[in-house]
Order: structure tokens, then C-alpha cells, then sequence
């Protein structure tokens, strides 16, 4: 039995269309089809018991994952047939990330976490806590204790591992001087504490950087000379997560006070929810834009997530103890906007669909069970097939596969202390794990499809 929600959610399989290729009731196919859809209405429904009921009944043993594609089917077949099949056919195209109500499978792209190799090793003088990918999966930057900021090509750091992954540890400083080709393209220096939250603009050269000496920083790095910030602004407390709106007007800021301040960038004017009630009540733990940008969502160490209206910067939706009353430590939606997936200290991951206001799958069977010491960020993969997360107690990779919550095979992450900070890309198969051990590592998954 596989690890998921209840640990229990049987898959549709590829049979999931039978009920276009005939109408025939005695047909298996459309027979055995008919009930995993409605065992996953069951299960999407809350109704577990029944629906184990019912897979027992019919001897239904695959994993089926909670989904409301048969009420969507019944309610568009009574309207007219036709505009089923073609609302059907177009759906299937209209996101590129996932969607229960419509897929059953994982895409032909998906790629298994556990053949992710190391790539590349970057080092700073301390703890390194903070990291980030650029919009377009260009770049990559990661901040350190020692209050430095690296950013690094993503194509160089993939080319060099070419004749195997590089480790920088010993001697970035002296291969910079040696070559233009060197993956850390920029080293900034403005911050004078901890580097604790990194976010690209999604539009102009600039990194902004968020720290424990209670500042904001932007940087220019398309200037290969500056290393200091253009514009800082202080805030009141130490800065926990930022995020750009996808415009690239407006910045988020989270920090260790439990208002969440929005900046619009011209202007550089900060603005608040005119209701106190809106707010966390304790300090943000991560900030995140959905792909529209009609909406964010916060997380905080008061256990809750917060879902918000862009335009009035007011409050919408409140998920109370996300995670069991615990720090949620991420959260960030999906790419089509009908999802919240989150992580917190329970060691647990969670999937929310914003729609009905509630968790719909649980991802277990995290290799350290009980709560966590550190914060670990959830992240989807590039094609949101899996869901992974690092396993602080083993410092290794927890994959799951994002439809049914199976568990996938543990991969070591090679850190020799605790990992800080994890970044899957949007774009490709990489991520990058970063450490309490000096280090930042970036993964890479090769195959003939992605290869630079």
C-alpha cells in the first residue's frame, strides 16, 4: 500500500478516456473506468470509507487520486454532448501544469527524481541559507551567514560538468581569475548580517535581497564591475521571504513583524491591509504570487496560511493551522492557479485546492517523521509530476508523485549538514539545495530532451 492521503488513492489509468471509445455499459474497459472515476469523486468528496467500499466490490487495486472529473462530466453531458467532447478535448491543453479534475497520468516528460546527479558545488565562508532561480531558469543566487550573494549561469554550470560535477569549494577565487567562463558570473557585497531571502525581477537585470541587518537591498547585475546595492530600504525587523509580482511593479516583504508590507518600486511607497485583522499573527515564513498575479499567498509561524487579494492588499482566504497548529515553512501555487501546495514543521506536505478551501492530498512518509528542527521548503518539479522536499534527519531528497502522493525513492543530497533552503526550477530539471555546510549544490537531470 502506498503512502498518500489516507494511504489510499487508486490511479486512473490510461483507460481514464474508455467512456468515448464505446457506449457499451457491458464493456470492462468502460465498466472498469466508470468506477475509478467514481471512486475518486468519493474520495474528493470526503467519502473514503465508501470509496474503499466500492474498490473492493469491484477489485479496483490501482491508485486512483481524488478528483471531480465525473461531477465535471455528468454536469457538462447534460448540458450537450458535443460541447463535452470538445470542452474535453481543449482542457487537455489548456494548462501545462497538474490538474485532477482532468489527468490521471503522469506526462510523457515526467523524469524520476531519484537520477537527479549534482552538477555543480559553489562555497561561501558560512552557512549558506538562501537561494533562488531566475524567472526564465537562467540563474541561480545564493546567499550566505557571511552576508555575500553569488549568482551563477545556469548553461555554464551545466557545460562544465561535462567532464563530471565541479566542486568550486577550494578554488572559485583563483578559476574566476583564470576564466570568463567561470559559472559565478557576479559576487555581491552590501549586507552586513545574514543573507536570508533572494528573488529575481521577473523583467530588468536586478536581484533583491533580503537580510538579518534589517534591510532590503537591489542590485543591478547586468554592471559586471558593481557589487553594491543601487537601493536599500530599511525595514523594522529581519526579512524572512520576498517575492516580485509578475509585473515587476511591486515587492513583497515578509520579515520577523507579522505584517506583510508591499512595495510599489517606482515609487518605492509601502503600502499594508487597512484591516489589522488580515494580518499573521506571528512572524512570515514565505511569500509567493500566483501566475496570474490576481492573487498571493503568505505563510507564517502562527501555523496559518493567508490567501490575498492583489488589488485591495486585503485577506480572502484563511487556512487555520495549515499544519497542525505547527510553522508552515512554504507555499506556493501551482501553475494554473488551482492549487496551493505547502510544507511545514510537521514533516509534512500538503496539497490545497483553493476552490473548496481545503486540503486535498497529504503527502507521508517523509524520512524523518516528527517535527522539524529547520524550515524545509516544498517545491513542485518543473512539470509538477512530483512533489519534492528535503528530509531533514537524512539530509536526502523526499519525492512523491504529485496525483496519488506515491512515494518515489529516497536520493542522497551529499551535504554534510543541515540543508537550509531548496529551489526546484520552472523551467528545466534542475534544483539547487543549500547548506549549513558552506554549500550550494545544483542538480541537474540529463536527458537528450533538456541537454544545453
Amino acid at each position: 500500500m502506498s503512502n498518500g492521503v489516507n494511504g489510499y488513492y487508486n490511479q486512473i489509468g490510461d483507460e481514464g478516456d474508455g467512456y468515448n471509445q464505446s457506449p457499451t455499459m457491458g464493456s470492462f474497459r468502460d465498466r472498469d473506468t466508470m468506477y475509478k472515476l467514481i471512486i475518486s469523486q468519493l474520495f474528493y468528496d470526503g467519502q473514503a470509507a465508501l470509496a474503499k467500499s466500492i474498490a473492493g466490490f469491484a477489485k479496483i487495486n490501482e491508485m486512483c487520486p481524488p478528483s471531480d472529473r465525473l461531477f465535471s462530466i455528468i454536469t457538462k453531458s447534460l448540458n450537450s454532448d458535443s460541447d463535452f467532447t470538445t470542452t474535453k478535448r481543449d482542457s487537455k491543453y489548456q494548462n501545462s501544469g497538474i490538474d485532477l479534475d482532468f489527468e490521471s497520468e503522469r506526462s510523457g516528460s515526467a523524469l524520476v527524481p531519484s537520477q537527479y546527479e549534482t552538477v555543480y558545488v559553489t562555497s561561501h565562508k558560512g552557512p549558506c541559507r538562501a537561494g533562488a532561480f531566475s524567472p526564465d531558469g537562467s540563474l541561480v543566487a545564493t546567499g550566505s551567514v557571511d552576508a555575500s550573494i553569488k549568482i551563477l549561469d545556469v548553461e555554464r554550470m551545466i557545460a562544465k560538468s561535462a567532464d563530471g560535477p565541479h566542486d568550486s569549494t577550494n578554488n572559485t577565487n583563483t578559476y574566476e581569475r583564470m576564466t570568463d567562463a567561470h559559472p559565478v558570473i557576479r559576487t555581491l557585497y552590501d549586507h552586513v548580517e545574514e543573507v536570508s531571502a533572494l528573488a529575481f525581477h521577473p523583467k530588468e537585470q536586478f536581484l533583491a535581497s533580503g537580510s538579518h541587518d534589517m534591510t532590503i537591498k537591489l542590485f543591478d547585475y547586468s554592471k559586471p564591475s558593481v557589487k553594491r546595492a543601487f537601493k536599500c530600504v530599511q525595514e523594522t525587523s529581519e526579512v524572512r521571504a520576498l517575492a516580485f509580482h509578475p509585473s515587476g511593479e511591486y515587492l513583497l516583504v515578509g520579515t520577523q513583524h507579522p505584517t506583510i508590507r508591499m512595495y510599489h518600486l517606482p515609487t518605492f511607497q509601502s503600502f499594508i491591509s487597512p484591516i489589522c485583522n488580515d494580518q499573521h499573527k506571528s512572524a512570515i515564513a514565505t511569500i509567493s504570487y500566483n501566475h496570474a498575479s490576481n492573487l498571493y499567498c503568505s505563510a507564517s509561524k502562527d501555523g496559518d496560511i493567508r490567501i490575498w487579494d492583489t488589488i485591495s492588499n486585503r485577506c480572502v482566504t484563511v487556512y487555520p493551522r495549515a499544519h497542525d497548529g505547527l510553522e508552515v515553512c512554504s507555499a506556493i501555487f501551482s501553475r494554473n492557479g488551482k492549487y496551493i501546495l505547502s510544507s511545514g514543521k510537521d514533516s509534512m506536505v500538503k496539497l490545497w485546492e483553493l476552490s473548496m478551501s481545503r486540503c486535498l492530498i497529504a503527502y507521508t512518509g517523509a524520512g524523518g517523521q516528527g517535527t522539524q528542527l529547520h524550515r524545509a521548503q516544498a517545491e513542485f518539479s518543473h512539470t509538477e509530476d512530483y512533489v519534492m522536499m528535503p528530509d531533514e534527519r537524512s539530509t536526502s531528497l523526499c519525492a512523491w508523485d504529485t496525483r496519488n502522493a506515491e512515494r518515489q525513492q529516497l536520493m542522497s543530497l551529499g551535504h554534510n549538514n543541515a540543508i537550509r533552503h531548496f529551489a526546484h526550477s520552472s523551467t528545466m530539471p534542475a534544483f539547487l539545495t543549500c547548506s549549513d555546510d558552506y554549500r550550494a549544490r545544483f542538480w541537474y537531470h540529463r536527458s537528450t530532451e533538456y541537454d544545453l
